[in-house]
């Protein structure tokens, strides 16, 4: 019964942005700590960004801090990847997945559910 439904992927021209939502059928939402991953093809599966149950910690891949931002919103259940700057080497399937704990990390291994993904292509 627990599902994590991403949208808001899509395509845009270099420099432009994107929002990201991750939508969590999850009563525990509040509890666990979230993240985004993404995967381009033919490549493995990478860390983008995380953030703790109440939103005070973050962590950001090197390659996208300072152009994206994961805030989340508990009322809600809703987790956001706001992309700016977007280069073609985004271009990938963005994932959103919740983690048993309260904490980051970028460990893909450590998350006990996953969302679909949603493509997000970015144009030169």
């Amino acid at each position: 019964q627990v599902q994590l439904i991403e949208s808001g992927g899509g395509l845009v021209q270099a420099g432009g942005s994107l929002r990201l939502t991750c939508a969590a059928s999850l009563r525990t939402f509040s509890s666990v700590a979230m993240g985004w991953f993404r995967q381009a093809p033919g490549q493995e599966r990478e860390f983008v960004a995380a953030i703790s149950r109440g939103g005070d910690m973050t962590d950001y891949a090197a390659f996208v801090q300072g152009r994206f931002i994961i805030s989340r919103d508990n009322g809600k259940n809703t987790v956001d990847l706001q992309m700016n700057r977007l280069r073609p080497d985004d271009t990938a399937v963005y994932y959103c997945a919740a983690r048993g704990y309260s904490s980051p990390s970028r460990n893909s291994n450590t998350y006990n559910y996953w969302g679909q993904g949603t493509q997000v292509t970015v144009s030169s």
